[in-house]
């Protein structure tokens, strides 16, 4: 038997800062995962180049049964210092829109820079490994592991979500949470593509590779609007816009776009497209392109071939009035469609829901029902957008874990 005063289940993103922290604090640090290749969810991240956080990142970026939980772990591991620590190691990055930070060269940098800092720590490793059973005694923890036993008085849980099964993803964690008493929040797939029955879809598989700029919205009442980009895809759709909106999205219920390419509801576009037909002599279809010039004109033709909008095809704009814009622009600003599901976990980026807040002590990650018990990372109900957000979440959450448990010494 091993004896540690921490043991980590899962060398993520959280797990790693989490082990590096307790290990430079003077613990002995255990840092386990089943997995051959050291954190290759970072690794495929960003495109390869891991869009390691965001430096907008507040509480508001997330969606959990409890919208505040995270925002201790938050204000008390910011951006800005794990820019501080990126730049200790003299990684090269830069800047993208709304606050996102991706490397300059490759994912590899992130995981080499943790890594390093694990080892800066004394963690001793202990990968690829599995844990079979975890057991408490009211003071330890012990656990069968493919790599013997190992005790600690301390366990966190870094073991991720769902997505993305074939590299290592597993429910172990949620198992886990569930042995020692804990409830779940529902799970499913977040920021992840859409898709809608064949046959509604039909008249729209030929945009496949379409893009365009779009205001997205899921379908809780609480969903924000994002300003990202569409694609169009064989199956559904695509793109920031909608990973952006499928994490507040509901079974059943719709999405909303606004195709307008800018903040306008449908009354106020029926009057910008009504004052744009006086004098017009085009007809319907080479006037409504001049109208939405960002769309590409294979989107146009389908639009226009619509039920509804097909009684303007061969018309003269200037014989269009009310009648014929209203549905026009309302389809534009607010086209609402039902998808019938999404790609699943293996095109998921996360996983919406997990470990319930409400038996976690927020300023800890400390379990309210086996002290000595700590959930972080993906594993927990914190979902946060896209755009470096989750991994904002990862570092601050391994980060407060491994401090609390300091704390302790």
């Amino acid at each position: 038997m091993q004896q540690f005063d921490v043991i980590v289940i899962g060398a993520g993103a959280a797990g790693l800062m989490c082990a590096a922290q307790a290990g430079q604090g003077g613990l002995r640090v255990a840092l386990l995962d089943h997995s051959e290749k050291l954190a290759e969810k970072i690794r495929i991240s960003g495109g390869g180049r891991c869009n390691f956080t965001n430096v907008k990142v507040s509480e508001d970026n997330f969606i959990s049964e409890n919208p505040r939980f995270a925002r201790a772990a938050l204000a008390r591991y910011t951006p800005a210092n794990f820019i501080a620590l990126v730049k200790q190691y003299n990684i090269p990055f830069h800047e993208k829109h709304k606050g996102q930070l991706f490397c300059d060269r490759k994912s590899d940098d992130i995981i080499d820079m943790l890594a390093a800092e694990c080892n800066a720590g004394k963690v001793k490793w202990f990968r690829p490994h599995s844990v079979n059973a975890v057991e408490h005694d009211g003071s330890q923890f012990r656990l069968s592991t493919t790599a013997g036993v190992l005790q600690a008085r301390n366990v966190v849980v870094a073991s991720g979500g769902l997505p993305v099964p074939k590299i290592g993803a597993t429910d172990f964690g949620l198992k886990l949470a569930k042995q020692f008493g804990h409830t779940l929040v529902d799970q499913r797939p977040a920021l992840v593509p859409l898709t809608f029955d064949s046959g509604m879809w039909e008249p729209f598989v030929g945009l496949a590779g379409v893009a365009l700029p779009v205001y997205s919205r899921g379908s809780d009442s609480n969903a924000p609007w994002f300003d990202e980009d569409l694609l169009f895809t064989h199956r559904g759709l695509s793109g920031p816009a909608v990973l952006q909106a499928s994490t507040y999205w509901n079974p059943g219920k719709p999405i909303t776009l606004n195709l307008s390419g800018r903040e306008t509801d449908a009354t106020a576009l029926q009057t910008d497209l009504l004052q744009a037909t006086l004098g017009a002599k085009a007809n319907a279809e080479n006037w409504f392109a001049a109208q939405v010039p960002h769309w590409p004109k294979r989107l146009v033709q389908a639009w226009l071939n619509k039920p509804e909008l097909q009684s303007l095809a061969g018309r003269k704009v200037a014989e269009l009035g009310k009648k014929q814009l209203g549905p026009l622009a309302q389809r534009i600003a607010a086209w609402q469609l039902v998808p019938s599901g999404t790609e699943g976990y293996k095109k998921a980026e996360v996983m919406r829901g997990g470990v319930n807040t409400s038996d976690l002590q927020p300023k800890t990650l400390e379990s309210r029902k086996i002290p000595g018990l700590y959930f972080i990372g993906e594993v927990v109900d914190v979902t946060g957008w896209l755009g470096g957000y989750n991994f904002q979440w990862a570092w601050a959450s391994g980060y407060t874990a491994a401090h609390a448990i300091l704390d302790q010494k």
